[in-house]
């Protein structure tokens, strides 16, 4: 359309403020013309009472009135209608007016007697600006709404690694406020202590290598320089210590000449998805070796009692002689742990069945630690129980996390030399389920052992299958929880378990 048509899909309400009659109407005229609605004012005290009344899109002014001018009234106006664009006519133009009423927030000026092309010109210019604003508006606004809602990571850093800003789903992800997060360093307060160095050089490979590129101004060769670092996952550390794997999609951000400002990391949550996987692996590995273990007890124990059998005989048989009797009990010893490995090995690989309701986890960790009496007595062993409420509920199979808590209290008795200490910390929190933490004050774990604990067939005992942890494990995660056990320490060793809350 050129500037000379009348703009009917473009329509603006107009507030014409002039004295001069002859001038009104011969700008009302062009207005009506060109479709735009006209509002009508003779002095600035009418034109403030109609511009608070109806909030005009556009106001002509002129510049002299009989009872103020321009410079007087344009603050009033902008105050107003701070959406509404105001272009001031005159018969009079000189440097220092033109910019006073720029300053002042006037949008145009033009000049006496009015050309309808330098104003239908300035209208349109208005028309168009408007409409870049609203497209803008309303993108920034899509924007925001993604950001918001989106149920991915949304992460900002500066080229030095601090954090600038995040979206509300990390602050629910983990517990952290942005507030109480810009301007700190992300590797230090979010990615755990092994894999700081590790992810900062990733990071520095997307903002130093985009810095780099930057001066050619090839956007292609940015992004497929930041590429090189998406998919990435790795774990991030929550407010309560747990760890999320995040995978992540990086890019650039920069300024209007080109130079990387920062770095934008898109994340996605897929602990609950590796999660799966591990465990479906894991089953497929564990139905693997349930089918062979059921045919291995069955023959091992037919020949283990066969071998029984013959012993109970041969005791009969030599009980007169000490040395040949001392023998086979020892034979009898080992025929008998020989039974208990198939049949931890064979519990190990059976499926876990859950027959979940909700029981107080403070009854079934005293239960336990009541039956563990013989293997305390003698030694100088205590427990000590941090709890704050004298109910802690959760949806649990009570015979399953006996053998949970059992576990766990057998290998601290087996870990410490007297005097023991077991500390037994809870914490429960409506959005994140129930903690329950047992500590004790041994040696604590190595690299290796925290990282292998709960491997099947991994122990630092000098006797036992090492299936115990595997098996605890199996347990907590069937109940759609999760156990883990503490970085290296000498202040000993603990062993957290979460579990949902009842009601989720």
């Amino acid at each position: 359309m050129s500037l000379t048509e009348p703009a009917h899909d473009k329509a603006l309400r107009v507030l014409l403020i002039e004295d001069d009659l002859d001038t009104q109407a011969n700008l009302r005229d062009i207005l009506s013309l060109d479709g735009h609605s006209i509002l009508l004012a003779g002095t600035a005290l009418d034109g403030r009472r109609i511009a608070k009344k109806q909030a005009p899109d556009v106001i002509i002014l002129d510049r002299q009135l009989p009872d103020a001018n321009a410079d007087q009234l344009l603050p009033d106006l902008r105050e107003l209608t701070p959406q509404g664009d105001i272009v001031i006519v005159t018969g009079f133009a000189d440097i220092e007016s033109t910019i006073a009423a720029l300053r002042f927030g006037a949008s145009d000026y033009i000049l006496k007697p009015v050309n309808p092309d330098a104003l239908r010109a300035s209208l349109e210019r208005i028309v168009q600006r408007r409409h870049i604003e609203r497209e803008l508006r309303s993108e920034q606004q899509f924007a925001e709404r993604v950001v918001k809602t989106a149920e991915a990571v949304v992460l900002v850093l500066d080229l030095d690694g601090k954090i600038i800003d995040f979206n509300p789903f990390f602050e629910r992800l983990t517990n952290w406020s942005l507030q109480e997060c810009v301007g700190h360093d992300w590797f230090e307060r979010f990615i755990p202590s092994q894999d700081t160095q590790r992810i900062r050089r990733l990071f520095m490979q997307v903002a130093s290598g985009a810095t780099d590129l930057a001066s050619s101004r090839t956007s292609n060769q940015v992004a497929d320089h930041a590429a090189k670092t998406n998919g990435t996952v790795n774990s991030i550390v929550t407010r309560d210590g747990r760890q999320r794997a995040v995978r992540w999609t990086n890019t650039t951000l920069r300024d209007d000449e080109g130079n990387t400002t920062a770095v934008l990391s898109v994340g996605v949550d897929v602990t609950d998805f590796l999660s799966a996987q591990a465990r479906a692996l894991q089953a497929e590995r564990l139905a693997t070796i349930g089918q062979t273990m059921t045919g291995l007890a069955h023959e091992s124990r037919n020949a283990l009692q066969r071998i029984q059998a013959s012993l109970e005989l041969l005791s009969l048989e030599l009980e007169d002689n000490p040395n040949c009797t001392e023998d086979l009990a020892k034979i009898g010893r080992a025929t008998r742990d020989l039974n208990a490995l198939l049949e931890e090995v064979r519990s190990y690989a059976a499926p876990i069945v859950i027959a979940a309701k909700p029981a107080n986890l403070i009854d079934i960790w005293r239960r336990c630690w009541r039956d563990l009496e013989v293997s305390r007595s003698g030694r100088d062993v205590r427990l000590v129980e941090c709890v704050n409420t004298p109910s802690l509920v959760a949806k649990v199979d009570e015979l399953r996390m006996e053998q949970v808590f059992r576990n766990l209290f057998e290998n601290s008795l087996a870990a410490c030399s007297d005097p023991v200490i077991v500390t037994v910390r809870c914490d429960e929190k409506p959005d994140h389920g129930l903690t329950v933490s047992i500590a004790d004050n041994g040696p604590g774990f190595d690299q290796d052992q925290q990282q292998r604990l709960f491997e099947p067939f991994f122990t630092t005992k000098s006797s036992g299958t090492g299936l115990g942890m595997a098996i605890a494990q199996r347990i907590v995660l069937a109940h759609d929880g999760d156990i883990t056990a503490s970085p290296p320490s000498h202040l000993g060793a603990t062993v957290t378990i979460h579990l949902p809350s009842p009601q989720n």
